[in-house]
């Protein structure tokens, strides 16, 4: 597994990305604080949450990453990023409230350009780094919002990118109740899905030439708003998830998971609602969620630091069970058969912990010594 991690830079204990191979983890990229992880065939995408925010790419083969190119974030802590199927690289940044699209065709293109001249065409960061230039990006700010919880939801805080059945993406606004809906758009009808999919899918042995073919269309990005979503105020909608056509959205704020459905005129509604626990939120605040193909979904409590499991397969929601995630700060987690694997941030480890037949999660068989952790990604 990969696994993003906060650095020295961020009050974190890691020094950059890790791989975990045998149980053991090993620094495979130096970068500061790398909070979350996208992958796709040999790529690997990760953000840098700091304060000038930047995203970047890395061509992966077996446990070794290779850096392919760095781009800008458009925005103060890119805390999300995720493989669009517009062919775009979307990352949200929750401090400045911003979106930003990269257009991964252009990106793998100039990079392409830049490797085979040897740096003569096109720039290079201070650190030699490949830099994608602003014509490859676009990036978005939210609108004004506030909510009920003062001190969370002051300003627009992106949170979390997810596509659409309808092929658009939503992004959770945790500091306006909101959700936003964006259409990707291309200047070339090239530099879509089967462009970005055309690298992702080349394997390790690509090199450059996959950068040259997904260059073949590669042209400017824009973020194109759609429409805009509520959901319950207080929630500070953080992660989503999509199970048979609705929507399940984590509350980070108000310890709520939360289901919508599209209306006729394309505007998700809530039709369900349930707390994860008794008792008062606090500083219980749910992280990650998941959902498979039978309606069961998981979702990550920290502060109570445990696991909840509901069903979702009647049409609503009900909580089947919860259980330690087997840590402190249930950050993130990833699900494989038979286990669940969290990223508890406070642990300094990643937790191995069995399912059940039902979904809920026994205790911990293993812990995976990593400093930090924020993001893991099966590979």
């Amino acid at each position: 597994m990969l696994v993003g991690s906060y650095t020295a830079t961020g009050g974190g204990n890691a020094t950059g990305i890790s791989f975990v191979e045998n149980g053991v983890a090993a620094t495979v990229a130096v970068l500061d604080d790398p909070s979350f992880l996208a992958v796709s065939g040999d790529r690997v995408y990760a953000v840098s949450e700091t304060a000038e925010g930047s995203v970047s790419a890395f061509r992966r083969s077996g446990s070794a990453l290779e850096h392919r190119w760095t781009a800008t974030a458009g925005g103060n802590a890119p805390c999300h990023v995720q493989v669009d199927p517009s062919g775009a690289l979307v990352v949200t940044n929750y401090v400045s409230g911003t979106v930003t699209a990269v257009s991964l065709a252009a990106a793998e293109s100039f990079a392409a350009s830049v490797a085979a001249s040897d740096g003569v065409v096109g720039a290079r960061g201070s650190a030699g780094a490949v830099v994608v230039p602003a014509s490859a990006i676009a990036t978005v700010a939210l609108p004004a919002a506030s909510g009920p919880v003062v001190d969370r939801q002051d300003g627009p805080h992106a949170h979390q990118s997810v596509p659409t059945p309808e092929g658009t993406v939503l992004v959770a606004d945790l500091g306006g109740d909101t959700l936003h809906e964006f259409r990707v758009e291309m200047s070339d009808g090239g530099a879509g899905a089967g462009a970005a999919g055309a690298h992702a899918g080349a394997g390790a042995g690509a090199g450059a030439g996959a950068g040259a073919c997904a260059g073949a269309g590669a042209g400017a990005v824009s973020l194109v708003p759609v429409r805009v979503h509520d959901v319950a105020p207080g929630a500070g909608p953080r992660h989503m998830t999509w199970f048979d056509g609705d929507l399940i959205v984590a509350g980070e704020l108000d310890g709520r998971v939360h289901r919508l459905r599209r209306d006729d005129s394309g505007v998700l509604r809530l039709v369900a609602s349930v707390d994860t626990f008794d008792g008062p939120t606090g500083d219980s605040l749910l992280s990650h969620i998941e959902a498979d193909e039978s309606g069961r979904v998981t979702v990550a409590v920290r502060g109570r630091d445990v696991i909840v499991v509901l069903d979702a397969a009647d049409g609503g929601l009900t909580v089947v069970g919860s259980a330690p995630c087997g840590g402190a700060w249930p950050r993130h987690f990833a699900r494989v058969p038979g286990f669940v694997l969290v990223a508890n941030e406070r642990s300094d480890a990643i937790a191995v912990l069995p399912v059940g037949d039902d979904g809920v999660p026994g205790d911990a068989v293993a812990q995976i010594a990593v400093g930090t952790p924020t993001c893991v990604v099966p590979v």
